[in-house]
């Protein structure tokens, strides 16, 4: 199995619900490393998992809807605890959708398999991972925020 990863980050604010979050109920800012790992069984005739380019591209277009934004103000998070499971989850959904939309090429279409990894911290992260084919539904990032 052939893999490519393409990293970027975003800072985001937000809150939760729920009395296991202790003093993390209170508004708080955090900044995410994110990683986006394609994974296919074989390259192209070009000898390419995917185009590199065009993979970062896609991760940054997803990433704006929330850079810089206050998660509980996006819509189309609303009513959600967006922890960095929850994010890493939703980066997928819609890294899924664009693979299988063309948004990253015939290669694009050609992966097997996704990981996003978010990283809180050197010492802390998520991450989600799972075979692309029919992306499970979910909300639209890109629906609030910067896009």
């Amino acid at each position: 199995m052939f893999s490519l990863t393409v990293c970027d980050h975003i800072m985001i604010a937000h809150s939760f619900r729920g009395a296991e979050f202790g003093p993390a109920q209170r508004l708080h800012g955090a900044t995410f490393a994110v990683e986006a790992e394609f994974r296919a069984p074989r390259l192209d005739q070009l000898n390419l998992l995917i185009d590199i380019g065009m993979a970062k591209v896609e991760l940054r277009r997803i990433l704006d809807g929330v850079d810089y934004c206050n998660l509980d103000e996006v819509p189309a998070l609303a009513g959600q605890n967006t922890t960095t499971e929850f994010m890493a989850q939703h980066i997928w959904t819609l890294l899924a959708r664009a693979l299988a939309g063309g948004a990253m090429g015939d290669g694009g279409r050609a992966v097997t398999g996704l990981k996003v990894l978010l990283r809180e911290s050197p010492l802390a992260w998520a991450a989600f991972e799972g075979p692309v084919g029919e992306p499970p539904a979910g909300p639209d990032i890109r629906e609030g925020g910067n896009a």
